[in-house]
């Protein structure tokens, strides 16, 4: 008995003419809605929208921590499982001899550039360097952050957070995508993705549902990227020029000022359109090779000047200890302790303090010294082994605390952000093989990140940990870590060519990601369509502006005065639904390589470069 063909037949309806010509009316409108939505919310009620925002991104992150942390390790093991199948891993994303699109550099360029760029921009030092100062095996108490004893782990979780996990969930999206498009000429669109399983559904309701999901995602991934480079851009014009009112005080800090923020994502988001509006062939890939040869004169000047031999026996020993707890990594998720629980393991002279002994002892940021210091009342006369004791009932609610407020935090951004570069690695990977897809856009950038890392943010620890920062790096803002460690490595003329550089760096990988985000929206608001009108490029263009612009300003004015708050709480928000899409993209995936191996098998297509691709029948039916 023959296997049914499957269902390709995937119609998006759009308009025919005027304004939406080209467009699906109800996908455009549908997402635009909820943008317009936001954007008002955020403005006319600003500390409502904050508060609201945060207060539901806890909840969500304390009911669905665990689910985040485990999807995210299947979705490794899901791509690893499909490269290691030889009749999968060859089949090809194109027509059978079909050549890739983009040189291996280009390809490699892009990839890079609109996948981690602005974070590794921000966190290269940033990352290693908050992680030495917490992480969970300091958090546990079995080694004290801050010290030499802490470099080990720190490194362990900073692979984990730019490593293989992060850009399996990119290229989960990324290979559905491709595979449907370029084996079944299907739509390059969210819901094409879906089609074993949603089959004729997904013409209707429940495929408009999904390409809105990842639109909005989208929009609020990209925002967040957006939003921590603009200020990382901030900072370094500050450096740069001393412009009074790029910056502002708060609590003893200098950080970048709304003003300053507002007036950079402008120009940044200006720049981005009129990038956009030239299209992925020249535009995005121009400045993402500017993009690589920048990195490569940065990363050249820590390789020079900073710890070079720390940096490289640090990846050695990092990536030994990162292998071997790699499933522990991937699995291991921390529950919420509610205040019951903490109260039930207190000692009894603690007990009656509990409500005000909580607090601090589930505080992930902390320390046992900081906790005791901060007792007041009656906790204060405790005496110190209760003290102790105490802490110690609290280490469950600080690992969840750490583990949602920064891993899980991660996996939503990737989320989030995954629509944009997974549909953006499809569009740019026409003509590789399934197992060079998921080898090259898995494994290779995984590699880079960490050798990024270790020698960017391996410098800074080494400095830090030899007690020889001046300026201090730790103390310095996330944003403003990188030119912290610059300054402890150059000096005079040199220093100041290097900000220039970082600043034109931070500001192409804001473009590239910025425009590539645009162009990714209109290829699904036009059903699949890769080329798009101009108008509309530059009307999301505005919108992306206004939705970080009112984000930030709504960050802005909440009790944490942390211009950034909304935007991640936003974004977190919106990767909740869109992660329950990549599970079932997973699923759907499986059955359709599963299902073509089957066809192969009884000869009705052809998916490798030995024979053309010739399918024999065409049905409307789900598979």
């Amino acid at each position: 008995m023959s296997v049914k063909p499957p269902f390709t037949e995937v119609d998006i309806n759009t308009q025919p003419q005027g304004f939406y010509e080209g467009h699906s009316l109800a996908i455009a409108v549908g997402s635009k809605s909820i943008m317009v939505a936001l954007v008002l919310w955020a403005l006319l009620f600003p500390l409502s929208a904050n508060t609201t925002l945060s207060s539901v991104n806890w909840t969500l992150l304390e009911g669905f921590n665990t689910f985040y942390i485990i999807v995210v390790g299947l979705f490794f093991f899901f791509l690893a499982g499909i490269a290691l199948i030889p009749s999968v891993g060859r089949r090809k994303l194109g027509k059978p001899g079909e050549a890739p699109e983009f040189s291996t550099f280009s390809w490699f360029s892009m990839m890079f550039g609109a996948g981690l760029g602005v974070g590794l921009m921000v966190y290269a030092t940033a990352e290693p360097m908050g992680l030495w100062t917490s992480n969970p095996v300091v958090v546990a108490g079995e080694v004290a952050g801050g010290t030499e004893d802490a470099v080990e782990s720190a490194f362990r979780y900073t692979f984990l957070h730019y490593g293989f996990h992060a850009w399996a969930i990119y290229v989960v999206t990324g290979l559905s995508l491709a595979y449907y498009a370029y084996t079944r000429d299907m739509p390059l669109t969210i819901r094409s993705a879906l089609t074993p399983i949603l089959g004729r559904f997904a013409n209707g309701f429940v495929g408009h549902l999904v390409d809105v999901l990842g639109v909005v995602a989208t929009i609020l991934g990209v925002s967040v990227t957006i939003g921590f480079g603009v200020s990382q851009f901030v900072d370094g014009m500050f450096t740069v020029t001393k412009m009074d009112w790029l910056m502002s005080e708060v609590d003893g800090a200098m950080v970048p000022s709304l003003a300053g923020l507002l007036v950079a994502l402008v120009v940044i988001m200006g720049l981005s359109i009129l990038s956009a509006v030239s299209g992925v062939g020249r535009g995005v890939k121009y400045l993402s090779n500017l993009n690589m040869v920048l990195s490569l004169c940065l990363l050249g000047t820590f390789v020079i000047f900073g710890s070079f031999l720390f940096a490289m026996s640090t990846y050695v020993t990092a990536f030994i200890d990162y292998v071997i707890n790699f499933l522990a990594l991937s699995f291991e998720a921390y529950s919420p302790l509610g205040e019951d629980s903490f109260a039930a393991n207190l000692p009894a002279d603690a007990a009656p303090l509990a409500a005000d002994l909580y607090g601090g002892a589930t505080n992930a940021w902390g320390s046992l010294a900081g906790f005791q210091e901060g007792l007041t009342g009656a906790a204060a006369e405790l005496p110190p082994e209760t003290v102790a004791a105490a802490y110690e009932a609290g280490t469950q609610g600080r690992l969840f605390n750490w583990q949602a407020g920064w891993t899980t935090f991660y996996w939503a951004w990737w989320i989030s952000f995954s629509p944009f570069v997974g549909l953006f690695l499809a569009r740019i990977s026409r003509g590789r093989s399934v197992r060079e897809f998921i080898l090259g856009c898995v494994f290779a950038p995984a590699f880079v990140c960490f050798a990024w890392m270790t020698i960017l943010g391996g410098t800074a620890v080494d400095i830090e940990v030899a007690g020889l920062a001046d300026p201090s790096i730790v103390d310095a803002s996330t944003t403003a870590k990188l030119f912290a460690a610059l300054e402890n490595i150059l000096s005079g003329g040199f220093f100041n060519a290097m900000v220039v550089m970082c600043v034109v760096l931070i500001l192409t990988f804001l473009v590239t990601s910025a425009d590539s985000g645009i162009l990714v929206m209109n290829t699904i608001m036009s059903g699949g369509e890769q080329q798009t009108g101009i108008l509309h490029r530059i009307i999301w263009g505005v919108i992306l502006t206004s939705v970080i612009g009112a984000l930030i300003i709504a960050g802005k004015v909440g009790a944490s005065a942390d211009p950034l708050d909304s935007l991640r709480s936003a974004m977190i928000i919106g990767a909740l639904p869109f992660t329950m899409v990549m599970v079932l993209m997973c699923l759907s995936l499986g059955k359709a390589v599963y299902r073509d191996g089957l066809r192969i098998k009884e000869g009705s297509i052809q998916l490798t470069d030995n024979h053309e691709m010739d399918h024999k029948a065409a049905s409307s039916a789900a598979e």
